[in-house]
């Protein structure tokens, strides 16, 4: 089976599945930065599945009000940025959003190469999920519908 089809079959069990936000980055004079929709996928691992296409994960996170804290490591006053950015974006308090998510081309994994995380492994399209482990793609999407979606069963 080719990618786009394992893709294809995996949106038809996914269809009335809830969604999760995507956005991207703005910034302006005015309204500074803030985060933006930019629309919709499925949280799948490594992967967000759209309607039309499928994407490599970038950063997750949960909207948030600013709020004005002490922080001992400079990482949590980044992250807690990134969060109020997201809600000045008009994200709603606690919603997930997807930013930093880059576009993936199932026509070059079809035809033999990789993009991102999706590579064929002879003639199996399959999924690199951490630094170490590639695993089959219809494998991986069953075992992350059944997990994230577990009323979108086959």
């Amino acid at each position: 089976m080719t990618t786009a089809a394992l893709l294809a079959a995996a949106r038809d069990r996914l269809r009335d599945a809830p969604t999760q936000a995507l956005g991207i980055d703005k910034a302006s004079r005015w309204r500074g930065a803030r985060i933006v929709r930019a629309g919709e996928a499925w949280h799948l691992g490594v992967l967000l599945l759209t309607r039309d296409g499928v994407l490599a994960t970038g950063e997750v996170l949960r909207a948030a009000e600013e709020v004005r804290r002490g922080y001992t490591a400079e990482s949590a006053r980044v992250r807690a940025d990134r969060r109020a950015q997201a809600r000045r974006g008009g994200f709603g308090e606690g919603e997930v959003v997807h930013v930093g998510w880059t576009e993936l081309d199932v026509g070059v994994v079809d035809a033999g190469g990789a993009s991102g995380p999706l590579v064929m492994v002879g003639d199996v399209p399959s999924v690199r999920w951490s630094a170490a482990g590639v695993m089959p793609l219809e494998a991986y999407l069953d075992e992350q519908i059944g997990l994230r979606y577990p009323v979108s069963g086959r």
